[in-house]
């Protein structure tokens, strides 16, 4: 007797500076992938027209055909509407980028269903269905890293709010009258608890002569957190204060959310001793004790594969809900 083969879908990971396809399978493994730059040439071609090259290509060089495949699940950077699958918000930076057809070209180039949302809203879909909060159906994902993302999970569904944009946690206000964003508003909780703030606030410092330790020259989130490690107290200090606002911001949305499980997402999160813990630490002595009772807050698992992997769960389960 023949096994049955799985069903097979691709996973699209597209991000400001590199995208990702996958050819994976009904149970999230990842049978193939590659990454490749989108910005190779400042944008001038649109960053949509080089991914739907690159999956030509990988269907080629996979022998795929599009008969084999079930559908296909875009997770992408900037205000997607879930509904069109058009990207209707972008951050400045990335030209030729805000009201790219993402579903309406996919569909054309394989002729079968696309599903496409934001970044963080897969890589929350990600965790939950193979990752750090798998089985919890009430999840709070937040990512730091140039930027500040969120993905809701309530009740087991993403929340998507009316048109796909809801999670834009990064742009909560925390300080009221502070730094301008490049959202247009002051006091984004982005502009105090990205990993972008903390390298500012640590080379003002150094520019200030307040904080030694990067004669080097090079300052990014991995020496700083080297510099913790031996003992540098005026980059701990400026570590702590950075702490401290992205509990604010997590103190917040527990609040409203009343999670299972916190998930700590991008490159800092590998830090757990001198990050993840103590924000937990922070959070869990702040926040109001029913709301704490229980509550998990761990690193994301996925690393650079959530949002691919979350993109596919969310193809997946739209579409079973079309299909009642």
């Amino acid at each position: 007797m023949k096994e049955q083969k799985k069903e097979k879908y691709i996973g699209i990971d597209i991000g400001g500076t590199t995208a990702k396809i996958g050819l994976v399978d009904a149970e999230g493994t990842i049978l193939r992938s590659e990454e490749y730059a989108v910005d190779f040439d400042g944008y001038e071609t649109p960053i949509l027209t080089t991914v739907l090259e690159r999956l030509k290509k990988f269907l080629a060089d996979c022998g795929v055909c599009r008969l084999q495949l079930v559908g296909i699940g875009v997770s992408a950077t900037g205000g997607i509407n879930t509904q069109t699958g058009r990207v209707d918000g972008s951050a400045g930076h990335i030209k030729n980028w805000q009201g790219s057809r993402i579903k309406e070209k996919m569909e054309e180039v394989l002729q079968i269903p696309a599903y496409v949302l934001n970044d963080a809203n897969a890589v929350a879909l990600g965790e939950v269905w193979l990752g750090a909060a798998r089985g919890r159906r009430n999840v709070v994902v937040v990512t730091i890293g140039t930027g500040i993302g969120g993905g809701i999970i309530v009740d087991g569904n993403p929340l998507l709010g009316k048109s796909g944009f809801a999670g834009e946690v990064g742009h909560m206000i925390v300080s009221h009258a502070g730094e301008s964003c490049t959202c247009g508003n002051f006091g984004c909780l982005e502009r105090y608890g990205s990993t972008k703030a903390l390298i500012k606030r640590i080379e003002q410092g150094i520019r200030a002569g307040e904080i030694e330790g990067f004669e080097d020259g090079a300052v990014n989130g991995r020496r700083i957190f080297e510099e913790v490690e031996r003992g540098n107290l005026a980059v701990e200090r400026t570590v702590n204060l950075w702490i401290d606002y992205i509990a604010d911001g997590l103190i917040s949305l527990i609040h409203i959310f009343n999670p299972e499980i916190v998930i700590i997402g991008g490159g800092v999160s590998v830090q757990r001793r001198l990050f993840v813990d103590k924000v937990r630490s922070k959070v869990l002595s702040r926040a109001r004790v029913e709301f704490t009772e229980g509550l998990e807050i761990e690193p994301a698992e996925l690393g650079n594969q959530a949002g691919m992997i979350g993109a596919v769960h969310f193809c997946r389960m739209s579409m079973l809900s079309e299909r009642r």
